[in-house]
């Protein structure tokens, strides 16, 4: 079935790309899209918009740095919104920017191709297409249906994010290691996204798993409970693993102290009845 939503995603989008029907036109600004907001430097973020003597940059790098008795600056990577171009400037703390805030939109992801990322507008319909470098190394969970956000400014794209917690599935594990006594407290894993992530000993190929997109760390398990009841035992269930795991190292330690001290013990005894 998805297969099929793909392909005539493909098919429309070719078609409204002949038509000047949904191709985006300048969009007046907005009360969530406006110039003359003077914030100071060192409140600016990567990914903010500003104007500066009449271009507009969008914010890519952004560093503090102390130059001894010179005071301290703010050093920033700025890339021209108009022709892409990158280019530095320092800005004092305390100095006045002018901040360009830019529109959010929600899209949905049809597919992905040639470093490109096709997207549709779920109450328009409007489709448009976007270099996946707008996501930057989140690009790597894009997939069909997802939901993502676009920031716009006068209706180009700036930037873009998937949602903070996504579903994958594992494909590979890492196998046990001979000769290892101990567990490890996590293992590698393969996604079905190509991405290597830690995971708890546990879990095995085929299980579906919810990563963080911010730090591709292990959040738990993906369930679909059928009500709050069975939602709520499932969790138990995932945390009672956890601890079961947990107290499993903890034996495995203990035992190995006390193998270790029953060895400088018996070492100890031996030297005793050399000596006498």
């Amino acid at each position: 079935m998805k297969g099929v939503v793909v392909e005539l995603g493909k098919r429309l989008s070719q078609s409204l790309s002949k038509s000047n029907l949904f191709k985006p036109s300048p969009c007046p600004w907005s009360a969530s899209q406006h110039r003359g907001v003077k914030v100071n430097a060192i409140h600016l973020r990567p990914g903010n918009v500003i104007e500066k003597s009449g271009r507009v940059y969008q914010i890519v790098e952004s560093e503090h740095k102390q130059r001894g008795r010179g005071g301290a600056s703010m050093q920033m990577e700025l890339r021209d919104v108009d022709n892409g171009n990158k280019v530095s400037l320092r800005f004092g703390p305390e100095e006045p920017v002018e901040r360009v805030f830019v529109e959010e939109k929600s899209f949905t992801c049809l597919y992905t191709e040639n470093n490109s990322a096709f997207l549709i507008e779920p109450e328009t319909f409007d489709q448009l297409q976007v270099p996946l470098d707008l996501f930057g190394k989140s690009a790597t969970y894009l997939k069909e249906e997802m939901k993502v956000r676009l920031q716009l400014y006068d209706g180009r794209p700036l930037a873009a994010s998937v949602p903070k917690r996504v579903t994958c599935t594992i494909k590979e594990t890492q196998p046990p290691m001979k000769g290892v006594s101990a567990t490890p407290r996590y293992k590698k894993a393969l996604l079905d996204n190509g991405l290597t992530v830690q995971i708890p000993p546990y879990l095995d190929a085929d299980e579906e798993i919810i990563i963080s997109t911010e730090d591709d760390s292990y959040l738990g398990r993906d369930y679909v409970p059928q009500s709050v009841t069975l939602q709520v035992v499932l969790m138990v269930v995932e945390t009672h693993a956890q601890e079961q795991h947990r107290f499993e190292e903890f034996i495995k330690d203990s035992l190995k102290q006390m193998s270790d001290k029953m060895s400088i013990m018996d070492v100890n005894m031996k030297d005793l009845g050399v000596r006498l």
